[in-house]
């Protein structure tokens, strides 16, 4: 949906303005990217989780055949809002295809990368019980790259139990996790780090599992420079599309500079989303940390 303020002359954006904002930030959110979308209403959806399979067993003939009942969970999902306000200055206004790329460009990277860190990092995420973060799941060193992946998905596949555990079905790094695993090899002299150009958007693949590029990724109070995770087992969702808004009237509060967009001949764009984020079991995500100096 785009709401625009007729009062802005000169200023005229195409109606799929919001649907060209939205897929960029599907596509630099890698959070999206990875994890299961669900459809989410402006009331919140209960998120149905799978806790437990049916179990077969063998039967002799003419025996009746075992019943078995798959347990289920459900996890209250509520859209939270994120938004922008970016200001430009009237010469824009001569130019609507300037205007037009530099909204396109600006808006979908820091929705997205708000987004990823608030679930990566708890960077600025709502204090809720009904939205999901990564934040204090636990660490895995990968300064020596080979046993630490493993180390990983080892403990991926062991939260809570083997049975319960998780499979690790994609890896995010940041630049410094991608040089740490480009210095290593396998054991067998071939790179960890092997090119993988069937899986669309990735990097390539370490022990088989797809990775992703983030620059949401790294932390450097806490040395983070990836993550792992099953990524079948986390949930989001979006409330509507994208909401774009364009006033030349309104007074911006900036810290603690005001700006009156009218005295100074600037109109701003503002646009947010209301998303939600669940996972089933933290244990299934593993965070990465190392130095991209080797311990030296």
């Amino acid at each position: 949906m785009v709401d625009m303020n007729r009062g802005t002359q000169g200023v005229v954006l195409p109606p799929e303005v919001a649907a060209e904002i939205w897929q960029p930030i599907q596509e630099q959110s890698q959070v999206m990217r990875l994890a299961q979308q669900t459809p989410l209403p402006g009331g919140g959806v209960e998120v149905e989780i799978i806790t437990g399979d049916a179990e077969a067993e063998f039967v002799a003939e003419t025996e009746e055949k075992p019943v078995s009942r798959p347990t289920l969970d459900s996890r209250l999902m509520r859209g939270y809002t994120i938004a922008t306000i970016v200001p430009f200055s009237n010469q824009f206004r001569r130019d609507k295809n300037r205007l037009y790329n530099a909204l396109v460009s600006r808006l979908p990277g820091a929705l997205a990368r708000r987004f990823d860190r608030a679930v990566l990092l708890g960077e600025g995420a709502p204090s809720a019980a009904d939205f999901d973060t990564l934040e204090d799941i636990d660490t895995v060193d990968i300064t020596d790259p080979r046993p630490g992946f493993l180390e990983a998905m080892r403990v991926v596949a062991t939260s809570p139990t083997e049975e319960a555990g998780g499979d690790v079905t994609g890896w995010l790094l940041s630049t410094g996790g991608e040089l740490i695993a480009l210095g290593a090899d396998d054991g067998n002299g071939r790179p960890l780090l092997i090119d993988n150009i069937q899986t669309e958007g990735s990097i390539g693949s370490i022990y088989a599992r797809p990775v992703y590029r983030s620059r949401s990724v790294a932390d450097a109070g806490t040395s983070t420079v990836g993550y792992g995770g099953d990524w079948r087992s986390a949930h989001w969702g979006q409330v509507e599309g994208v909401t774009v808004s364009i006033s030349d009237q309104a007074t911006l509060t900036d810290g603690d500079e005001i700006i009156n967009l009218w005295q100074r001949n600037m109109f701003a764009v503002r646009a947010e989303i209301e998303v939600g984020f669940r996972v089933r079991e933290e244990g299934h995500f593993v965070r990465l940390t190392g130095d991209i100096n080797g311990g030296s």
